[in-house]
């Protein structure tokens, strides 16, 4: 019986989002296959790392294509995005969490372009006067994907339930990123 790659990469993002140094034993174990078997998919723990990296990217990239981004009102773009980034959040805490990632020329060239979409979404929210002036459209996409990450994270640990998570990434961001009436410079320190 052949052994599916993207369930290999699956138990192994499982495993990695929460324990980066996690050996390569445990990986194959969470995938029901031997360390053997896992090195004839994968002839190391770098090539595993790369795949898993590239795969989080793609599924990034397809959740903005899906929560078509570039459309309409930022708001509901961001509420559609949520939806779409929410089944891949661990994904997104394992692409957070390892930084080998980005010593690849390939995975940084994906990581712009995914960050690149996202900020231009918080920027055209920022221009239609939706989202915040006075926090960087930089600042809200990274926030935008940490907490991704952390609702990865907290699904993994059982503190937040997959069916509450869309409406808790959204309620949580918004709550902080809606402009709001007479607030319009940061404050001074």
């Amino acid at each position: 019986m052949a052994t599916d790659r993207d369930t290999v990469l699956e138990a192994a993002v499982g495993v990695l989002s929460r324990r980066p140094g996690a050996h390569l034993d445990e990986i194959a174990r969470a995938a029901g296959i031997s360390r053997a078997t896992l090195h004839r998919l994968f002839p190391g723990r770098e090539a595993l790392i790369r795949e898993v990296g590239l795969l989080g990217l793609q599924r990034m990239a397809a959740a903005l294509d899906t929560a078509a981004v570039d459309d309409g009102d930022a708001e509901a773009a961001l509420r559609r995005l949520v939806d779409a980034s929410v089944p891949d959040a661990a994904l997104c805490a394992f692409l957070a969490g390892e930084n080998q990632l980005y010593e690849n020329d390939e995975i940084n060239d994906l990581w712009e372009l995914q960050q690149a979409r996202l900020h231009a979404l918080f920027l055209r929210g920022q221009q239609q006067g939706v989202f915040r002036i006075e926090l960087s459209a930089g600042w809200l996409s990274e926030a935008f994907f940490d907490l991704v990450a952390a609702v990865g994270w907290a699904i993994q640990d059982g503190r937040l339930a997959p069916r509450d998570a869309s409406f808790s990434l959204t309620e949580l961001f918004l709550g902080g990123a809606l402009r709001r009436p007479g607030t319009t410079t940061a404050p001074t320190s």
